[in-house]
């Protein structure tokens, strides 16, 4: 039976690789992430769980170590934010290209400079090229349940791949909200025992792991990692179907809320979904017809199946936390747009700037992008297609 707490979303986290009971867990802290590889080095110390904690001298080498004792045959975690992602940069490729299922904790923050500790995607959005899948949570539910479905989507057959399970710093990492919790062995159930197809320490079947790839063979073991991006995303609505039924909690690649009949809707990521929820409720009392599409897997992206949920609407407002600077807009900019285009759905896009190192997003302020997006619409009022919201 599921019980009720009052937990933070890295409290959340945390319980949930409680729960678990990964093998290896090397990590490095880094602001706002810290709390969990302190959270789980303490219940290893109490002796609720018996995963082998690393702590090293960077997360470099957290990541590093990470892909030892996954090559090893290891269910293995990391958790991180920001210039620790950075600072993993090489290793991340080399944990897609191995094929690897780490499981790593990211908690967004901003990347430097300015210096600055709060929250926005350019972590998580930095590191979309690296052959990561990526979820996003709203809230700290979410980021729960999303960690405890995080091993069965990597380690799925034809997926065999890294999974990044993102939440946003402090908005929702040190936020303490009401959160419904799995028993132990539902969540042990669930995610089963890891039992690695290849690894290292099988002397039944030797393998090397990250040896030197000639240009005979290097483009296809790439073509090969594609595909197994491209097949996460059966992997994950599968897992989510198999979810719901020890939880009673729904997720897929997007949520989409209210959006049925909406002539504007507003395309976003993380904990700001909350706030566009509120706003459309206002909205719609007032007879407006605006809706609020959450994604929830930003990789591998969901161009095809967003161009069919947004084809009925007006226009659409796609916010970036996070700037690409090349002059032309945020990454769900550019992605949405282009997959709109290929899937032959010609409605009008404003892509906004928004909540960069943690400037408060507000309910006013979407009100403001639904009136532009109306008033552009209605009565040809000129908008620019990419602009900063939430400026001084």
């Amino acid at each position: 039976m599921a019980r009720k707490d009052r937990m933070s979303g890295n409290e959340a986290v945390s319980f949930a690789i409680r729960q678990i009971n990964p093998d290896v867990m090397p990590a490095f802290p880094i602001t706002p992430s810290t709390e969990i590889p302190q959270m789980v080095s303490t219940y290893i110390a109490n002796g609720e769980i018996d995963t082998e904690f690393v702590p090293v001298e960077s997360e470099h080498s957290a990541m590093s170590a990470a892909i030892g004792s996954e090559a090893a045959g290891a269910r293995t975690l990391t958790a991180t934010s920001s210039a620790g992602l950075a600072l993993m940069w090489e290793e991340l490729l080399l944990a897609a290209s191995n094929r690897m299922p780490i499981a790593l904790a990211l908690v967004n923050r901003t990347l430097s400079g300015p210096i600055n500790i709060n929250c926005d995607h350019s972590d998580g959005m930095g590191a979309r090229d690296t052959g990561w899948i990526q979820i996003y949570a709203e809230n700290n539910q979410e980021a729960y349940d999303n960690f405890i479905q995080a091993y069965p989507i990597a380690e799925s057959a034809g997926v065999h791949l890294p999974i990044m399970i993102c939440q946003d710093g402090f908005i929702t990492s040190h936020a303490v909200e009401n959160i419904e919790l799995l028993e132990d062995e539902e969540v042990k159930n669930f995610v089963g025992e890891y039992e690695p197809e290849e690894f290292l320490l099988n002397p039944g079947k030797p393998i090397a792991v990250g040896p030197y790839s000639v240009t005979s063979y290097a483009m296809e073991a790439k073509k090969n990692q594609e595909i197994a991006l491209e097949n996460a995303k059966d992997a994950v609505l599968k897992v989510a179907k198999e979810f719901k039924k020890i939880s009673g909690r729904s997720y897929g690649l997007f949520e989409e809320y209210k959006t049925k009949d909406a002539d504007y809707i507003m395309l976003l990521i993380g904990s700001a979904a909350g706030t566009a929820k509120q706003a459309v409720d206002d909205l719609r009392a007032k007879g407006k017809k605006v809706g609020v599409i959450k994604l929830r897997l930003f990789r591998p992206f969901p161009a095809d199946e967003l161009a069919t949920a947004l084809k009925g609407a007006k226009a659409v407002a796609i916010m970036d936390r996070t700037e690409s600077y090349n002059g032309n807009g945020g990454p769900l900019g550019s992605e949405v747009t282009a997959g709109l285009f290929r899937n032959k759905v010609m409605i009008d896009t404003v892509n906004y700037i928004y909540g960069l190192a943690g400037r408060d997003f507000t309910v006013q302020e979407v009100y403001d992008i639904f009136t532009d997006l109306e008033d552009h619409i209605e009565n040809g009022t000129k908008l620019e297609q990419f602009k900063y919201i939430g400026l001084r």
